[in-house]
């Protein structure tokens, strides 16, 4: 079957119409009223999911705003990217002092394994995850960079519930579980290893 051609008539009567036009805009006109699926991202911001490992920051001691790292080194000795550098020397008190503490988050993995090594729960990965930089000194955290995140993205009870809800003891991991084997004394029977069979 053959298609007919359209006439001189009829394709000025589409071109005067616009016919064409209103053809393409329709499916604009139909997405116009449909629900975005994309956010407008500068304004709207993806909420983190709860655990996101993003941020480095040192957790700040409430009474001595001090950071709380003792300079232990547990972090650096862990991390598997090498990426924590921490300088320490002797205080007035025979104490180790921090002097400088500084992660390269370009080489960073994010796995937390320095979070679950420290002792003290002075290193947290905050739920931030927009920074960016022009060069590779913008990426290289000193303790004071490491401090100012804390209290931008941790303080108050953000700080709290992150250690509770993720890096805190939870009952449940100290349980015993039900079919777990008791141990009620020695048996009384003599075996004889000489006569076994």
């Amino acid at each position: 079957m053959e298609r007919k051609q359209d006439t001189g008539i009829v394709r000025f009567l589409k071109t005067v119409f616009f016919v064409e036009i209103l053809q393409g805009m329709k499916l604009t006109l139909k997405t116009m009223f449909t629900k975005p699926v994309t956010r407008q991202y500068p304004k709207e911001k993806r909420p983190a999911m709860t655990g996101f490992r993003g941020l480095h920051a040192l957790v700040r001691n409430p009474e001595t705003k001090q950071a709380k790292c003792v300079g232990c080194g547990l972090c650096a000795a862990i991390c598997p990217s090498h990426c924590i550098t921490i300088y320490t020397s002797e205080g007035e008190k025979h104490e180790k002092v921090v002097d400088r503490y500084e992660i390269d988050v370009l080489r960073c993995l994010y796995c937390a394994l320095c979070v679950e090594a420290c002792p003290f729960g002075a290193v947290v990965l905050t739920e931030h995850y927009e920074y960016a930089g022009y060069n590779k000194a913008d990426f290289k955290m000193t303790k004071e960079k490491l401090l100012e995140n804390w209290d931008k993205y941790m303080t108050g009870d953000k700080g709290t519930e992150y250690f509770k809800r993720f890096w805190g003891p939870r009952a449940d991991d100290f349980k015993t579980p039900e079919n777990q084997a008791v141990f009620r004394g020695r048996s009384q029977t003599k075996v004889d290893l000489n006569n076994a069979e």
